[in-house]
């Protein structure tokens, strides 16, 4: 799907150390979600049980992008400090639950990717705490949450205990179950994003992230400042003359995410394109009206796996945290951390 912007506009419907997530989640109108009224659950795959779990199954290791320092959390609490850092507390139950899944199954595919590369004794992946990115420790929760803060971490405690031992799996191994705020739509193939296709990641419906606050945003920038963000970071790009012609053909995803797009003659790929602007997502339509650009987005985050926003609804609906992962991971099953 080819077409050339004018003047007028560019529309797109909207490594594998795959990033999980992007955070600040919206308000969702359940009502919005069309799915099925039943989904079947996952079903847990049989696994052989350690006869004692190890210190590596009992933390999930990672690394303090602020201060470099390697971090051991206990699985439980690293549930709790992700979950917490990615859904709104309010939430129901069945949204946090497949959260905290998801997180718990990412950090250990990243750490079989750790252990391939002969890193496993360095931090699987990075948060920052402080910035409640990824993950947020005790210390910041009792800031985050205030008086609250018992109440809150005793209730995800006992919705996440029963489930330390519960991981997504795709052939046995943990899934990289990773994570949005909202999509466009529908989710993103993995390949589009990370170049690398996974058979769980190839993207479905999830028309409830359209009714989601924060769901469309507009942000304007002048010719200089649209000047300023690309002219260094897209090498070979001509962004002399007409504004209206620096933007040309363009090319999309099967789910609408802007594939790639010509940034003065030179093409440049979606996912690089949302990363030098800072666009809140790589579905976008840019407008130039002779005097400013004016830059749309529809979702927020990569787009690939779990839509929170879809979540929420789903649980909103009466569905369960494995009916969530089932629709979102189609082709996995849960089974045992090992």
């Amino acid at each position: 799907m080819k077409q050339t912007l004018s003047a007028l506009v560019l529309f797109a419907f909207c490594s594998l150390a795959i990033p999980a997530c992007v955070h600040l989640i919206p308000t969702v109108s359940p009502t919005a979600l069309e799915l099925p009224q039943t989904l079947s659950p996952l079903v847990p795959q049989a696994t052989t049980p350690p006869d004692k779990p190890s210190e590596e199954q009992a933390i999930i290791r990672v690394q303090d992008a602020a201060s470099g320092e390697i971090l051991e959390i206990p699985v439980l609490e690293y549930m709790i400090g992700a979950a917490a850092s990615e859904m709104p507390i309010t939430w129901p139950d069945e949204a946090l639950k497949a959260q905290a899944v998801a997180a718990h199954s990412y950090a250990l595919y990243q750490r079989s990717q750790a252990i391939a590369n002969g890193q496993e004794d360095a931090g699987w992946f990075t948060v920052e705490p402080a910035r409640r990115l990824g993950y947020m420790s005790r210390e910041v929760l009792q800031q985050y949450w205030g008086e609250a803060f018992e109440e809150n971490y005793q209730r995800l405690e006992q919705l996440f205990a029963p489930l330390c031992d519960t991981v997504l799996l795709y052939e046995g191994q943990p899934a990289a179950a990773c994570y949005h705020a909202i999509s466009n739509g529908r989710t993103e193939s993995s390949g589009q994003v990370w170049n690398q296709e996974l058979p769980y990641l190839q993207g479905v419906e999830s028309s409830v992230d359209k009714g989601a606050e924060g769901y469309s945003v507009t942000v304007d920038y002048t010719a200089q400042q649209m000047y300023d963000m690309l002219a260094f970071q897209v090498p070979g790009a001509n962004l002399e003359g007409d504004p209206s012609q620096w933007f040309g053909e363009s090319e999309w995803t099967d789910a609408g995410y802007i594939k790639r797009l010509q940034v003065g003659g030179v093409f440049i790929s979606g996912p690089q394109l949302r990363s030098i602007m800072g666009l809140r997502s790589s579905c976008f339509s840019i407008q130039y009206d002779g005097e400013k650009f004016s830059v749309t987005t529809l979702g927020y985050g990569h787009g690939v796996g779990l839509s929170q926003t879809g979540a929420a609804a789903m649980a909103e609906q009466g569905q369960t945290f494995e009916q969530i992962l089932s629709w979102y991971f189609p082709g996995t099953s849960l089974g045992q951390a090992n």
